[in-house]
């Protein structure tokens, strides 16, 4: 039945051409070439690539009655992991000399999930694809064979399953085209919901492997004349090269519009053109053939340009892109060729006791660096200290701060049992938690902490899909939060003030980067896709409202924003001090007051509406002009924006002023029964 269909011939020089054009793209864009800013629908042509192949070798053993499960996830295994296997093991060598410890354990941990294809699942868990950090994970590209390595795991129990209950090539295209629309449909709702689970799980994806699946099942009926071919080629190259050219990071990915590259590719390979001037040339072929180890190198050479601070420095692309041409063809001649002809020498049984024993002695070392933290001693010491402020935070911010997998409670006494301040905000009032604490006087005295990770406490607030998804792994309920810290301010004595820290510019705005257009965190009456007039002046209101509405009864103290650095300061400040190179991690007071003007209106209409105080850190953190990064060779902050525990006592002098204006206070009676009140999320 399938003896006749394309894939059954051998091999296909069109897809191989097909590849070439697909890792191109995906490379061109990773390195930033300009014309390639969708060139990461490149994985979704592979994907089509592959739904279409595998449907085929499944469907024609089927067919001819010796299909064997093992042999074919050996065969899998023997064409992917060999490759996996070496750059997993060059990292891991590489970063014993390069990486401090934090970001070592990193490399480690991700590493393991790689082999077992499970890296997928972290990546979405961790960050978005487009975010800043994605471009610090060495191994962030190998959640596309996660995905396939997923679906090939269950491709072949479908069909092994349609087969038995229904023999025949039309059975298995109605089975394929149920899940391919269930999938599709699937992808678009999960879009617009939660954009980075669409991304990074198979569900979403699967269509797209379907979509090639079903071509290779359709390909024995498509009968065409040559000059119909050489049109059909043409109006999915369109398609493809458009994608590439047309779509890029603000595009939601992959919904509806990743059609445009499947649908392309489904009919570039319908038109079986092997002798195309688009995929037959030398050049297509070269790097056709290379594509896999291409694909696995240039993701890390790439990461290396970000690590030396080189990512645009033109010679020095072009030289990343010139090592990625050289890393690929040695992958490909030296690990991909032999271990593809010496491991098909061995028996079944043994080929994959060999792979197995090879992801074991690679997995192995690796938790040992995990139980070590990334392994201490590595580095002198003035290194690691300075990289291990990455971790100098909030000692109680598990038990105490609602985030990321965190507390069960967000009501935290510090200090003594005299209830003196109520800090209230998001991660940002976390990371400041201990030094309000520091400034407390007396020792009978103390603070409570109302944190909650990447939530304005602003009634009525909503986040944005994409930035309430990124929380949703971990129970992200901000609205509940709110909520329940406005009731509880009835039971908190009138004499207790409240002190008010959020990183309000962000949540107006987005991250701090100006090459980026301005797309609001959250949003009030209306979801917005750009910071548009008529939102910021709601957004200025509710901060001013707010604020007043909680100064209604007692006094309350809104903390300026907190500078935002250019760059993670522990870990740049760390790779510069390894290379032997000097670096100052600051902004210009100018860039600051740009950036937060919107919200110092805001808390300045709040003082002079209802008395509401102003606390400025900008004293004692951007001396002569520019907002520091760190002081005496330290880094004040735990990565781009939080403080650190070292650097937050800065601020110490500033929280004192709540102190000496409100004197000792008088003993709270109320305590007990409030803190039983207190139960948020217990």
């Amino acid at each position: 039945m399938f003896q006749n269909s394309p894939v059954a011939s051998g091999f296909r020089s069109d897809i191989n051409g097909l590849r070439a054009w697909a890792v191109a793209a995906v490379i061109f864009y990773h390195f930033g070439i300009s014309g390639f800013s969708g060139g990461f629908v490149g994985v979704d042509v592979f994907f089509v690539i592959s739904g279409f192949l595998m449907t085929g070798m499944v469907a024609t053993s089927l067919e001819r009655g010796h299909f064997s499960l093992f042999t074919f996830y050996l065969a899998r295994a023997r064409r992917i992991m060999p490759a996996l296997i070496v750059l997993c093991t060059v990292l891991l060598v590489l970063g014993w000399w390069t990486l401090p410890p934090v970001e070592y354990s990193a490399l480690g941990a991700h590493a393991v999930l790689s082999l077992v294809f499970l890296s997928n699942v972290k990546f979405w868990r961790e960050a978005g694809y487009f975010d800043a950090a994605s471009h610090e994970k060495w191994l962030l590209h190998t959640w596309s064979l996660a995905v396939e390595w997923q679906f090939y795991l269950l491709l072949p129990l479908l069909l092994m399953a349609v087969w038995k209950w229904r023999p025949g090539r039309r059975p298995l295209g109605m089975a394929l085209t149920v899940v391919l629309l269930i999938s599709l449909a699937l992808s678009v709702v999960t879009t617009l919901l939660r954009p980075t689970a669409a991304f990074y799980l198979l569900p979403t994806r699967a269509w797209e492997m379907l979509a090639g699946g079903l071509a290779c099942l359709l390909a024995h009926r498509v009968n065409l004349t040559a000059r119909q071919r050489t049109v059909l080629e043409a109006a999915g190259l369109a398609l493809v090269i458009g994608a590439m050219a047309g779509f890029d990071t603000a595009s939601p990915w992959p919904g509806w519009r990743a059609l445009v590259p499947v649908l392309g590719t489904v009919a570039v390979l319908l038109a079986v053109r092997s002798a195309s001037s688009w995929t037959g040339h030398a050049a297509a072929q070269w790097l056709g053939s290379r594509s896999y180890s291409l694909y696995l190198w240039h993701w890390p050479v790439m990461v290396a340009l970000n690590y030396l601070e080189w990512e645009a420095d033109a010679p020095a692309i072009a030289a990343g892109l010139a090592l990625t041409l050289v890393l690929g063809d040695l992958s490909y001649r030296l690990v991909e060729l032999p271990a593809r002809m010496q491991l098909g020498q061995l028996r079944r049984a043994w080929g994959g006791v060999f792979l197995l024993g090879a992801v074991v002695a690679v997995a192995a070392p690796v938790l040992g660096i995990r139980a070590n933290d990334g392994v201490a001693g590595r580095f002198s010491n003035a290194i690691e200290a300075m990289a291990a402020e990455s971790k100098n935070i909030n000692p109680r911010r598990h038990e105490c701060h609602v985030d990321q997998g965190g507390s069960t409670s967000p009501s935290c006494m510090y200090g003594g049992k005299h209830l003196r301040a109520i800090v209230i905000g998001d991660s940002h009032a976390d990371a400041v938690t201990t030094a309000l604490a520091a400034a407390v006087p007396d020792p009978a005295d103390g603070i409570m902490q109302w944190t909650y990770g990447g939530c304005p406490a602003l009634p009525g607030v909503s986040a944005s899909p994409a930035f309430k998804e990124a929380q949703a792994n971990k129970g992200y309920a901000c609205e509940e939060f709110v909520e329940w810290v406005m009731d509880q301010l009835d039971a908190v004595p009138r004499h207790v003030p409240l002190v008010v820290v959020h990183r309000l510019s962000f949540y107006a705005f987005g991250e701090p980067d100006a090459s980026k257009a301005a797309v609001p965190m959250v949003f009030f009456s209306q979801l917005q896709d750009s910071a548009t007039p008529e939102f910021l002046r709601e957004f200025t209101a509710k901060v001013t409202d707010t604020a007043c509405l909680m100064a209604k009864n007692r006094t309350v103290y809104l903390v300026r924003p907190i500078p935002e650095m250019p760059a993670d300061v522990p870990k740049s400040m760390a790779r510069a001090l390894l290379f032997g190179q000097e670096i100052d991690i600051s902004i210009p007071l100018a860039a600051y007051q740009q950036r937060h003007a919107l919200v110092w209106a805001a808390q300045d209409a709040a003082h002079d509406r209802c008395g509401v105080k102003i606390l400025d850190p900008l004293p004692y953190l951007c001396p002569e002009g520019r907002c520091q990064g760190a002081r005496d060779d330290r880094p004040l902050y735990h990565d781009d924006d939080h403080m650190s525990e070292y650097g937050n006592k800065l601020l110490v002098p500033m929280f004192a002023e709540i102190f000496q204006t409100h004197g000792n206070g008088t003993p709270e009676r109320k305590h007990s029964r409030m803190k039983n009140q207190l139960s948020f999320f217990r």
